[in-house]
């Protein structure tokens, strides 16, 4: 038999509930998932190679357009290193080393995991000068979103 509050314990239950949300939103702000004055925070994560990679970047360009101050990282593992390779062109034939360079001198940050370039005997310099290795990409897009509080974007 379910009993209905009563408008005292209601109150006292609307208000326990606030308190709560209250104090999660500021444990969330102290940890740095939510920084409402700050830059908006988004890692891209790709991993499904070149036709992902192209519609990332043009969603990276959408995004700086809309919100110039926003911090981004591209973070590539699999196939989703394959544009941040010397040589590597788009559907169109054109490289994507000017796309990447451009975004990178807007302040977007590239990285490749290195566990792939290992697997796939890819030797480090084939990658561009603008993308920096790091040791994992899933690791990096999770120490990404859940250390430094980042929304985690995969288009």
């Amino acid at each position: 038999m379910t009993s209905t509050p009563t408008p005292i314990r209601r109150k006292v239950l609307l208000a326990s509930a606030a308190a709560g949300a209250a104090a999660f939103s500021s444990s969330a702000r102290a940890a740095g998932r939510a920084d409402a004055d700050g830059p908006v925070k988004v890692v891209y994560h790709i991993t499904q190679g070149d036709a992902q990679a192209s519609r990332c970047l043009g969603n990276v360009r959408n995004h700086l357009s809309a919100e110039p101050t926003a911090k981004i990282v591209v973070v590539g593992n699999g196939a989703g290193i394959d544009f941040m390779l010397n040589g590597a062109v788009d559907g169109k034939g054109a490289e994507f080393a000017g796309l990447v360079g451009g975004l990178a001198s807007q302040g977007v940050s590239f990285r490749v995991c290195n566990n792939t370039l290992t697997n796939r005997k890819i030797a480090k310099d084939r990658v561009l000068l603008d993308a920096a290795i790091v040791p994992s990409g899933v690791s990096e897009a999770a120490n990404l979103q859940y250390r430094e509080g980042y929304a985690y974007i995969c288009p």
